[in-house]
């Protein structure tokens, strides 16, 4: 068995325009202060990482992992969640959508998608630069308006939308089977890869590529009310990057599941530090040493109440104390008999 590593952290929800926060060499050694062991960069934020540079240059990239090793840092992933995302973009968020990407192709979503396809073959090739295995990222969504079936869907709609989804991503799959890495798709709400049926529908129809792998969350799972445990007895073979958020669902007499338009506060199911929500982290980290997950624990912070330092600086402590430390032997070993075949067959009387 394996011992996942960690803690790591999402550098996302953290960057900024104030110091320490708006370089990596200081918000990595901001994140080496609080315990945190590895960090996930997110490839979009200039302030942090040039993608082209490290998609480009080997020595970029020995650079920025050797600084991050002088403080005990390793990066853990890159991120591509909002360049994925404009992999595939239903026209009813092209205006919302256009925010993720740079001005000129605003307004323009054939050049926007042609954009956000560079952008994954150039994390391809920095992943690879980086001696990285694995890479966090967002399917994007062709079918998630109509998630909800009323009015009632033609037929073959949402079919026509997972073939459309497959073709885009299928050659970016190749790209990074070339480059030796795997993608873990968020499995998140508002991407058309929200659950596990959903996800399988995706793998059929990329011909179940190897590099089609899954980045488990189980905030997301918990404010769609399924079961995020057995999610890992089903699908741990392909979960190859881990986000560990808290989030509750407190169910009530106005709202559900949907929300009711309200704000993060006020929705029935939401999200907090780590600690403060309903998640089973106890039963997630047993299943994933269980089943020999590789990677890495990450901190995702997002909390509608605490502010984002104080989850930061909770959040190490708590992932280390989650870690379990597989055992090299059996707890009853110390009674063993050895292995004695002519005692097995008086045993069983032959």
């Amino acid at each position: 068995m394996k011992t996942i590593k960690g803690p790591g952290i999402f550098l996302a929800q953290f960057a900024g325009d104030a110091t320490p926060f708006n370089a990596l060499e200081s918000i990595a050694a901001w994140a080496s202060t609080l315990g945190y062991k590895g960090i996930q960069i997110p490839s979009w934020d200039a302030r942090l990482f040039d993608l082209a540079k490290a998609a480009e240059s080997q020595t970029y990239c020995d650079e920025i992992t050797g600084m991050l090793a002088d403080k005990g840092l390793v990066i853990t992933e890159l991120s591509t969640h909002l360049q994925g995302q404009l992999v595939a973009v239903h026209p009813a968020y092209d205006a919302q959508f256009d925010g993720f990407a740079p001005p000129e192709v605003h307004g323009n979503p054939t050049a926007r998608q042609a954009w956000a396809v560079q952008q994954m073959h150039l994390a391809a090739k920095a992943s690879r630069n980086l001696g990285l295995t694995a890479h966090a990222s967002f399917s994007g969504a062709l079918a998630w308006p109509y998630f909800y079936p009323w009015p009632q869907r033609p037929a073959g709609l949402v079919e026509d939308a997972f073939d459309e989804l497959a073709q885009r991503w299928h050659p970016i799959l190749d790209m990074f089977d070339e480059h030796g890495v795997d993608i873990g798709f968020e499995i998140h709400p508002g991407e058309d890869l929200h659950d596990g049926v959903t996800f399988e529908m995706f793998l059929a129809r990329v011909n179940n590529h190897p590099r089609a792998n899954i980045l488990y969350d189980p905030s997301h799972f918990v404010l769609q009310c399924f079961d995020y445990l057995q999610f890992i007895d089903i699908y741990h073979e392909r979960i190859k990057c881990f986000h560990v958020k808290d989030a509750e669902f407190r169910s009530n007499g106005r709202s559900g599941v949907y929300g009711g338009y309200q704000g993060w506060v006020d929705r029935p199911g939401r999200f907090r530090s780590l600690g403060d929500g309903q998640v089973d982290f106890a039963g997630i980290f047993s299943k994933m040493a269980q089943y020999d997950f590789p990677g890495w624990a990450v901190l995702e912070w997002e909390c509608a109440l605490k502010h984002p330092e104080q989850g930061a600086a909770e959040g190490a402590p708590f992932i280390a104390n989650h870690i379990i430390r597989v055992t090299e032997h059996a707890f009853d070993d110390f009674a063993s008999g050895g292995a004695d075949r002519a005692l097995n067959a008086r045993l069983m009387g032959f």
